[in-house]
């Protein structure tokens, strides 16, 4: 157990992994903003009232939809490209390097080697989620050139003092720039010439369409719940540790979700369960573990114990955990290495998500259609990532009584191993 810990506290340090993280999180705001846009566009009736014809009825069929349509066209229909400057940025970041110039080559990269169109313009389907693992490795292999070529004396060029440190840099870019563009052009002449195809379609064919139809399955989301929570119960971050590795897989499928929400497609009827509105929605509510649960679980326990410590924790946490932010509760209860707490901190994860897929695969519930920040609370969230579905509420709700009837022993078990501690 030692070496796994070692393991996976190496894995959420990885400069690499680190910078794949932090460049989606850098992107975040942008996607959030996009998905809420197209649910605007899209908003289901509510009652009597709906939102969509009332529009129409002010400013004329779909011309106020351009407002949404646009946004989508600045954030989501170019994520790949966003994610090659920003996860490049970071990792030239991580080595002190120059950060602007690697992104900017980076990005420029990206662009060479999307398809052109017949009318020779960029083919837009390249530049969003589907050319995602490209943007990655693009950003990764570049940045990494860029490093040793930037850092190699002979290949850069030096201004004398006096000159702004503006021009300084670009000047001692050039040449490390100029190389690494011709090794990417030749590479992009090369498939175009021998294979007749891209590398966008290469790598989507190969690597990220079966990833993906892996990811959108119980048995990986399961994986997903279980290893988040393990490393959680000992002291990891388990969020961060696996974010970098999820983000690039279940982001793409919310996004395939909303793209045909956006044409008109039912959220029941979209294709992809897990994604990560399903987890982030339904699963992490008050934070991994349901630690919501476990709160309402504690006051309900405690009720009457007002100086109780589990109770004193639950009131300092409680407010966060409403924005479902729970390191309060996680090392104060504390959940961290307490042999009690752990099977319910693991086990109701895993049966929320056991839950929550098969509500959505029978159809009882609609299928996440829209991307919100993780802090957005329950109940809200629920009603907005199902595009606007009480029965998201309704779901949530349920999950969270399963959550406090699961954590309600344990937590007597707690209170009774404190209250003989105290007597000794």
């Amino acid at each position: 157990m030692q070496k796994f810990i070692e393991i996976a506290g190496r894995i959420g340090s990885q400069r690499h992994l680190v910078a794949i993280r932090d460049g989606f999180v850098a992107i975040m705001p942008l996607v959030i903003i996009g998905s809420l846009a197209i649910l605007v566009n899209n908003f289901p009736p509510f009652g009597n009232f709906e939102f969509v014809t009332w529009m129409n009825s002010i400013f004329g069929d779909g011309n106020w939809q351009q407002v949404g349509g646009s946004i989508w066209n600045g954030t989501f229909a170019v994520l790949g490209l966003l994610v090659s400057f920003t996860i490049a940025y970071n990792l030239a970041k991580s080595y002190q390097v120059d950060r602007l110039s690697a992104a900017l080559i980076s990005s420029a990269s990206y662009i060479m080697l999307v398809p052109v169109t017949a009318d020779f313009g960029l083919n837009m389907n390249w530049l969003g989620t589907q050319g995602l693992f490209v943007g990655i490795i693009v950003a990764l292999l570049t940045t990494e050139l860029f490093r040793l070529l930037v850092t190699n004396e002979k290949l850069t060029i030096k201004m004398p003092e006096g000159v702004p440190s503006g021009v300084t840099k670009s000047f001692r870019a050039l040449v490390p720039t100029m190389i690494i563009l011709i090794l990417v052009g030749l590479c992009q002449a090369l498939l175009m010439v021998l294979a007749e195809t891209s590398i966008f379609e290469v790598i989507f064919t190969a690597i990220q369409k079966p990833i993906q139809g892996l990811s959108d399955s119980l048995p990986a989301a399961l994986i997903v719940a279980l290893l988040n929570h393990i490393l959680w119960f000992f002291g990891l971050h388990g969020t961060n540790i696996i974010g970098s590795i999820i983000e690039p897989i279940y982001i793409p499928l919310v996004e395939e979700n909303l793209s045909l929400f956006q044409t008109g497609v039912s959220a029941y009827d979209v294709p992809n369960i897990v994604t990560k509105p399903f987890l982030d929605a339904f699963v992490f509510m008050g934070g991994s573990g349901t630690t919501i649960a476990l709160l309402i679980a504690i006051f309900m326990v405690v009720r009457n114990q007002q100086k109780h410590p589990y109770r004193e924790v639950a009131k300092v946490s409680a407010p966060a955990s409403l924005f479902n932010i729970n390191e309060p509760v996680i090392f104060g209860l504390p959940i961290v290495l307490n042999p009690i707490m752990l099977i319910p901190f693991v086990l109701v994860p895993v049966i929320l998500t056991i839950i929550t897929y098969f509500a959505m695969y029978t159809g009882m519930v609609p299928k996440t259609v829209a991307l919100l920040p993780w802090t957005t609370p329950p109940i809200l969230s629920g009603y907005l990532v199902t595009g606007g579905s009480w029965r998201g509420v309704v779901l949530q709700l349920f999950n969270i009584a399963i959550g406090i009837i699961i954590y309600i022993p344990f937590i007597l078990a707690g209170v009774k191993t404190l209250k003989k501690r105290m007597e000794d």
